[in-house]
């Protein structure tokens, strides 16, 4: 389908969880990110994570890709079950071409635009376990300084863009769109908000970690080996 006209998304959660990117953008962002570093499995990395949120009763708390708590996810299953539900009306008011326009760097077009075709989804599962596994190299602290950066850099990238991504449907769409859409997309905003201002102090705790972790390393290669 083409961008030019007007997407016919259905109205509500699952179409400005698509067009927001909320599902999209809490990938490789989990609040995983605080605890200290698992021990690596051959199985893969299963990062420790921080008590769920408490919400009101409603969906069970989703996971983020990396295995931790979604946090936006769960947010937006909150909104989903407490707001009122609005029937559609026609197609949605969205003009995607025209957000691409003004955001063409956004990662949104390359990880959260709806799709349905099989090598596109495949080429986004190769990108999302290339980040996941950085992710986990990160948390065992076996990741280069380098690539502690590079993990960072992608998270802020990933908030960035969500925020722009919402601010500018809020501007040009916001009165257009269903309550409980705007909703959500301020909640992004928010969300987002809140994981760029941790972002710095996240940055050197894992930094700090792997020089510790590399410190006890050369210890015990001088020591032979051997346990303290």
């Amino acid at each position: 389908m083409s961008t030019r006209a007007r997407w016919k998304l259905p109205l509500g959660t699952a179409g400005v969880l698509a067009l927001a990117g909320v599902g999209w953008l809490t990938f490789g962002v989990s609040p995983a990110d605080n605890a200290q570093a698992p021990v690596a499995t051959p199985a893969g990395m299963t990062p420790a994570t921080s008590p769920p949120p408490v919400f009101n009763a409603g969906p069970a708390v989703p996971r983020s890709s990396d295995g931790g708590l979604d946090l936006v996810g769960a947010a937006a299953a909150q909104v989903q079950a407490q707001a009122p539900q609005e029937e559609p009306s026609g197609p949605y008011p969205v003009d995607l071409e025209a957000l691409r326009a003004k955001l063409p760097d956004n990662l949104y077009w390359e990880t959260g635009v709806p799709t349905k075709e099989p090598a596109e989804l495949r080429r986004r599962a190769e990108v999302e376990a290339k980040w996941n596994t950085l992710f986990g190299r990160v948390q065992s602290n076996e990741a280069t300084v380098e690539e502690v950066q590079r993990h960072f850099e992608h998270r802020r990238k990933v908030s960035e863009d969500a925020i722009s991504f919402a601010t500018t449907m809020l501007s040009d769409y916001g009165d257009k769109l269903p309550s409980q859409d705007q909703g959500l997309l301020e909640l992004s905003v928010r969300m987002h908000r809140t994981r760029l201002a941790e972002l710095p102090r996240q940055q050197e705790e894992a930094l700090a970690r792997r020089e510790a972790h590399a410190q006890r390393q050369r210890e015990w290669r001088e020591s032979g080996g051997r346990q303290p």
